[in-house]
């Protein structure tokens, strides 16, 4: 099951937007404070809550805040603060938070339509976390602390057991990302490795950044969890990331759209959306969505084409970048 679209209003910097994604691959853009991470984590904690139809508390979770702390306009109780997600066949699922005088939090509040399937989701958050996973979901589950639930969550996913089978697909990713890292990824003892092709066992902490994350792809895949019917959520995937690898990495995830994995993706390089332009066929479905301010909240506008967004600061720095040294060049 995908998402069809999002309506969000009077949450964080949102008063009231609507989204329509594509099945396959978005690509979300725009500069610091437009909402990309606080678009993924709503999203993705709706989803995650769709399985358990249970009361959709995604502040404290997610956010590390209390619910009244997004709303928008907390002086206008009669505004509904509200993420809804619209799916196929008519169903939704939506969190609420529901405000009483004096702007108090009264409740967080769930609302379930036609909802009788289960959903996929995994979240990889922007802080890659396998290096810190040594006792980590040990000290959360023993004690009361307010981590971000997507650290803790994409800690579980990683340290799953391998699933028995493989399909040809997931063996191709899995070759192509074991010769980005040079071997494959081992979970021992609550801590993780990566096993080279030459013997040599290389401490998660040790490795480069970028290759812990391509490493990270690795075991999800191999676990089994990033599959057809998958909603992939991932901030800021080229963090990090040396350049000559970006390419490589946007096709890894060209196929698994082609699989039947959604893919949602916040980002603010020029190269990684411009790639997946360059590099995507007929057949994949790869839209973007530019996400900018204005007097009544952040708003957004999509394209097929991430060179014809509007107004798009991604692009005009790159251009801007490009006009500087041809200046240079003939100044000299």
């Amino acid at each position: 099951m995908q998402i069809k679209k999002t309506h969000i209003q009077n949450f964080t910097v949102f008063e009231d937007m609507q989204i329509e994604f594509s099945k396959g691959i978005n690509v979300l853009i725009g500069t610091n404070g437009t909402g990309k991470t606080h678009l993924l984590k709503s999203l993705y904690a709706v989803c995650e809550r769709v399985n358990r139809k249970e009361s959709n508390d995604i502040s404290r979770p997610y956010f590390s805040v209390n619910p009244m702390e997004l709303v928008r306009d907390n002086k206008d109780l009669t505004k509904t603060t509200q993420v809804k997600v619209d799916f196929a066949k008519e169903s939704s699922s939506s969190y609420q938070i529901i405000k009483h005088e004096g702007g108090k939090l009264a409740a967080d509040g769930a609302r379930y339509t036609n909802i009788d399937f289960a959903l996929k989701p995994v979240f990889i958050p922007a802080k890659e976390m396998l290096s810190h996973s040594k006792g980590f979901l040990a000290l959360n589950n023993k004690y009361d602390i307010p981590f971000d639930k997507t650290y803790v969550d994409i800690l579980t996913n990683a340290e799953l057991p391998e699933a028995r089978e493989i399909s040809s697909l997931d063996e191709n990713l899995l070759t192509t990302i074991s010769k980005v890292i040079d071997g494959k990824v081992l979970h021992e003892n609550g801590a993780f490795y990566v096993l080279k092709t030459d013997g040599d066992k290389i401490e998660f902490p040790v490795e480069a950044e970028g290759l812990r994350k391509f490493g990270l792809l690795w075991k999800l895949i191999r676990n089994g969890l990033i599959e057809t019917n998958t909603i992939l959520f991932w901030d800021e995937p080229e963090a990090n990331i040396n350049p000559e690898l970006m390419p490589i990495l946007v096709d890894i995830l060209l196929e698994l759209q082609r699989k039947g994995v959604q893919i949602f993706l916040a980002t603010h390089s020029y190269n990684l959306a411009k790639y997946f332009e360059v590099k995507q066929t007929e057949q994949d479905a790869v839209l973007y969505h530019y996400l900018y301010k204005t007097k009544n909240g952040v708003k957004s506008e999509s394209n097929q084409y991430f060179g014809e967004l509007g107004n798009n600061p991604i692009i005009e720095a790159d251009a801007k970048l490009l006009d500087d040294v041809i200046e240079e060049q003939f100044n000299e």
